[in-house]
């Protein structure tokens, strides 16, 4: 699998990434989090054809590049409904930040538990894993061993529950349920960070002692 982090914005530095099936060059771009301009020129430079972009939840620096990157390769959207209400909140996540808001753009598609989404020969399923967000996604892909966590689990570390729609309860209990549970060598890709994997985390991760 083609497997690019583009790491993005300088306040937040989040991994905005780009997969695709490496024979028939078929992608997802995954969280356009800011600086629309680097993540289009690193698609060309892959020579890639975006097929739709996924969003893992709504916080301000997973979206903030979503309208402009829409547009621009012109695909649709794939966000859980039970992010919208934080996206149409945007201009006061931004305030909380000092930034200026994002422009907006339209959700096309829903997330959901279960729905499976295919890039070539490499299938993606759909993780429910709220508690850093409402209605967080994570994007298991077996034939790959990797699963994007979106801030949901980090390298040593767990997702932020003090931000608007966080439950600390909830996040573990998405963790233990739904992510400890995939194959150990599964690699982890966070939203913010180095990868790690399933099997590390669950050995060596102080918060889920």
């Amino acid at each position: 699998m083609i497997h690019s982090v583009i790491p993005v914005g300088l306040l937040f530095q989040q991994n905005c990434a780009v997969i695709a099936d490496e024979d028939t060059r078929e992608a997802f771009l995954i969280d356009p989090g800011d600086e629309p301009g680097i993540i289009l020129a690193e698609i060309e430079r892959l020579g890639v054809t975006v097929k739709a972009i996924l969003i893992t939840h709504a916080h301000l620096d997973h979206v903030s590049a979503l309208a402009e990157t829409k547009e621009a390769l012109n695909v649709p959207a794939y966000m859980h409904p039970g992010e919208q209400p934080l996206y149409n909140g945007i201009v006061q996540q931004a305030a909380m930040f000092g930034l200026p808001a994002p422009r907006m753009t339209t959700i096309d598609h829903p997330l959901a538990e279960g729905m499976q989404l295919q890039l070539g020969k490499y299938t993606l399923n759909a993780l429910e894993t709220p508690g850093h967000s409402p209605a967080s996604i994570s994007f298991y892909i077996p034939l790959a061993q990797r699963v994007i966590a979106g801030d949901t689990l980090f390298r040593r570390s767990i997702g932020r529950t003090d931000l608007p729609g966080g439950n600390s309860a909830q996040l573990l209990k998405s963790i233990r349920t739904k992510l400890l549970t995939l194959p150990p060598e599964t690699e982890v890709y966070s939203g913010h960070g180095p990868e790690t994997t399933i099997g590390d985390e669950a050995r060596h991760n102080p918060f889920l002692k």
